[in-house]
């Protein structure tokens, strides 16, 4: 395996870690969920409650250092080549698409750490309220980009994210 593979290699393991991790967050955040109603009730929250939040709040910093060494090594190797049979406005609207999903994905951890750990209430809408449902649209429109390479186009852009 030359450097180049091991590159991409790379780039797959963190996609997938990445995609694990936010989908976890996205899909089970009760018990963040269960904490903030806790504290905005009664001002404390159980054992259970702060570690369950405590839980969520780890993945997001997980989520946080993995964005990092992905834009490390994206900066470090250069972004993955456009299929050619794309169109070049499709291009230009999956670069889009991929500046707005990392922004997000910086974002949304920073929201969140800046509202659990440091107490901006308000920044906690904009995690939970605005950025989340965001995310949800890009995720939603990545996932249809690659559907559109894999069966209207025929690229290998599906197998790239996989395989290799």
């Amino acid at each position: 395996m030359d450097d180049t593979d091991r590159g991409q290699l790379h780039c797959r393991i963190l996609h997938w870690l990445t995609a694990a991790l936010v989908f976890f967050n996205l899909l089970l955040p009760d018990g963040m969920n269960e904490w903030h109603r806790s504290m905005r009730r009664n001002g404390s929250a159980t054992a259970d409650q702060i570690a369950s939040a405590n839980v969520h709040a780890y993945v997001g910093i997980g989520i946080l250092l993995l964005v990092f060494l992905r834009l490390g090594l994206r900066l470090y190797q250069g972004a993955p080549l456009s299929p050619s049979r794309e169109p070049a406005i499709f291009r230009l609207a999956a670069k889009f698409a991929h500046v707005v999903l990392y922004a997000l994905l910086l974002a949304m951890p920073a929201t969140g750490m800046a509202s659990y750990y440091l107490g901006f209430d308000s920044l906690g809408g904009v995690h939970a309220d605005i950025l989340k449902v965001l995310l949800w649209a890009v995720l939603g429109a990545h996932v249809l980009g690659v559907l559109v390479h894999q069966f209207y186009w025929k690229t290998d852009v599906l197998r790239r994210m996989t395989v290799g």
